[in-house]
């Protein structure tokens, strides 16, 4: 069986992380891999670019250009939503003929538009495509956050301006969606069980096949290692309780570090003594913007792709926090869970899937500083640290290993060359 793997991105974002990832996974197991995406950054030959770069590129501007008119010139929300009306036709590609499955992941931006998917699909080829946020589900949007529009039809859509209109943006690129969805089958896989549930409510999606698998981790790579000599490695302090917050950029407002913030700040006040004992590490783009917002000591460690400095990252600290507003089955969780690192976040998306209240972390109420200040505390001065790290490392071994995953994907491959293609 040969398999090719369609992401935008080598190596920018969680898709495309968990994308290569899982190409590794089946490549192990005995599936034969390969990734297309749209710009190769590496000399790994599994990794497949499109050629024409300055045609790739012009793709990406228009979209965002089109999106920006209708954003009345407004940069808020212009990388919150896609229309995909530019991408590239792949049918043309050898490696695309050659493979017996496509298996589609995060293709917006310019990389494919939905007249590329309507050639996918109609080569007759068998199509699996892993949601990574809802946009397959949705109009335009990849988090719908409280909107509930696309339980029926997309309009009004909060995104736009003035909550957009009956016939938005949104209602329009809806109505395109729903003409390729109900002439062609696509088996589509979630990475959660929360972002599933999501899809089948999804107007856009019934009829079709709905499944559910984790993404896949190397927990060779990613494992327990010294604590010191990672903490020296990245010279991170010794003497401190060390938390850590990563996200490929900082500042997004969906990654909540603005309850992280509060939360420190209510930690303080309760816990005066605190503020001697803990400092907070930030890996990911523009880390260095939250220096003057917080009182403990902050060490800003960048955005990186470098695995090495990533293990060290998360061996260094002594829990893990992400307060997503909205996050599907974040790698980060993973990541630190494999390294045996407590994690503590907001109940919401897949987070509760990943974080097991007190039994490897904290899981905090919905946008509540209070009690993910709470979280903070109890995982650091009151739980069970080693118990709680155990079972961290167990959860990813059980769920998430390459192995696992690789045997659930070759049971929905096989499922989807016997799947009806054509629903006309």
């Amino acid at each position: 069986m040969r398999v090719l793997i369609v992401n935008t991105s080598e190596r920018t974002g969680g898709a495309a992380i968990a994308a290569h990832r899982l190409m590794d996974a089946l490549n192990n197991n005995g599936v034969k891999a390969k990734m297309l995406v749209q710009k190769k950054e590496t000399e790994d030959i599994s990794i497949v670019g499109l050629n024409k770069p300055w045609l790739q590129r012009w793709r990406f501007l228009w979209e965002r250009w089109c999106i920006f008119v209708r954003l009345w010139f407004s940069r808020k929300n212009l990388f919150n939503i896609d229309i995909a009306n530019a991408g590239a036709d792949i049918t043309r590609l050898r490696e695309f003929r050659e493979a017996d499955i496509i298996h589609l992941h995060w293709i917006n931006q310019g990389f494919l538009s939905l007249k590329s998917i309507q050639r996918i699909l109609e080569s007759g080829k068998p199509v699996v495509w892993t949601m990574h946020d809802a946009w397959a589900a949705t109009g335009i949007c990849h988090f719908t956050m409280e909107c509930q529009h696309f339980k029926t039809s997309c309009h009004h859509c909060p995104y736009l301006p003035n909550g957009g209109g009956k016939n938005d943006l949104s209602s329009q690129i809806w109505k395109q969606k729903k003409l390729l969805y109900n002439r062609y089958n696509v088996y589509f896989v979630t990475c959660s069980q929360w972002l599933a549930k999501e899809a089948k409510q999804s107007a856009l999606l019934t009829g079709q096949k709905i499944t559910n698998i984790p993404n896949a981790i190397d927990t060779h790579i990613f494992c327990k290692r010294d604590k010191n000599s990672a903490r020296e490695e990245l010279q991170l302090p010794l003497d401190k309780k060390l938390i850590l917050f990563a996200s490929h950029k900082v500042t997004d407002e969906r990654k909540g570090m603005g309850y992280l913030i509060n939360a420190v700040q209510q930690l303080e006040k309760t816990h005066t003594e605190v503020r001697e004992q803990l400092a907070l590490a930030v890996l990911g783009g523009q880390s260095d913007e939250i220096q003057a917002q917080i009182g403990l000591p902050v060490f800003p460690l960048g955005y990186t792709t470098d695995v090495k400095t990533l293990v060290n990252a998360y061996n260094a600290a002594d829990l893990f926090i992400l307060p997503s507003l909205s996050d599907n089955l974040p790698n980060t969780i993973m990541e630190a869970m494999a390294c045996g690192v407590p994690c503590v976040g907001f109940e919401v998306g897949g987070i509760p899937e990943m974080i097991e209240h007190k039994k490897n972390g904290y899981v905090a109420a919905y946008k509540n500083a209070e009690d993910l200040a709470k979280g903070i505390f109890w995982t650091l001065y009151e739980s069970d640290s080693e118990m709680l790290s155990d079972n961290a490392v167990k959860k990813v071994t059980k769920d998430y290993s390459q192995q696992s995953v690789a045997a659930k994907y070759t049971e929905v491959y096989q499922q989807a060359m016997t799947f009806k293609h054509y629903q006309l």
